[in-house]
C-alpha cells in the first residue's frame, strides 16, 4: 500500500520523511530514536509490505513533526490492528486528535477493527 495522507482538522498526517525537503529527524531524535534516517526508511518499507502504517502528526504550516500515530496489523483473520502513538513534549492534544482521525480512517475506509494500545 502507498502511504495515505490524512487531514485531521488542525493537524496534517503524512508519511514520515527524512530528505532534502522535509526532515523528521529532529523530532524523532527528540523522541529517542537513535538513527532517524533508518527509522524513516523502515517506516517506508513497512507501508510497502503492509506490516505497519505510520503517520507523522504535523503542524500544517511548517510541516514540523509533533508525534507519530501507527496501525500495526495483528495478523488475525478479522483485520484487527493495534493503534499506537507517541508525542513530543507539549503535543499530546495534537496526537490525540490524530489518533481519532486514524481510527476513523482505518475503520471506515479500510474496514479494519482497531484495538487501542498505550500511547
Amino acid at each position: 500500500m502507498e502511504p495515505i495522507e490524512i487531514n485531521a482538522g488542525e493537524w496534517y498526517l503524512r508519511a514520515l520523511r527524512c530528505d532534502e525537503r522535509v526532515d523528521d529527524g529532529p523530532a524523532l531524535a527528540e523522541h529517542g530514536v537513535a538513527d532517524p534516517a533508518r527509522y524513516v526508511a523502515s517506516a517506508s518499507r513497512a507501508w510497502t509490505d503492509e506490516s505497519r502504517f505510520s503517520w507523522a502528526v504535523c503542524e500544517p504550516t511548517s510541516g514540523e513533526m509533533l508525534g507519530e500515530v501507527a496501525l500495526v496489523p495483528l495478523g488475525e483473520p478479522d483485520e484487527r490492528v493495534a493503534l499506537t502513538a507517541w508525542h513530543n513534549p507539549g503535543h499530546a492534544q495534537a496526537v490525540e486528535t490524530a489518533r481519532a482521525a486514524v481510527r476513523r480512517f482505518a475503520e471506515g475506509a479500510l474496514g479494519m477493527h482497531v484495538t487501542d494500545t498505550a500511547p
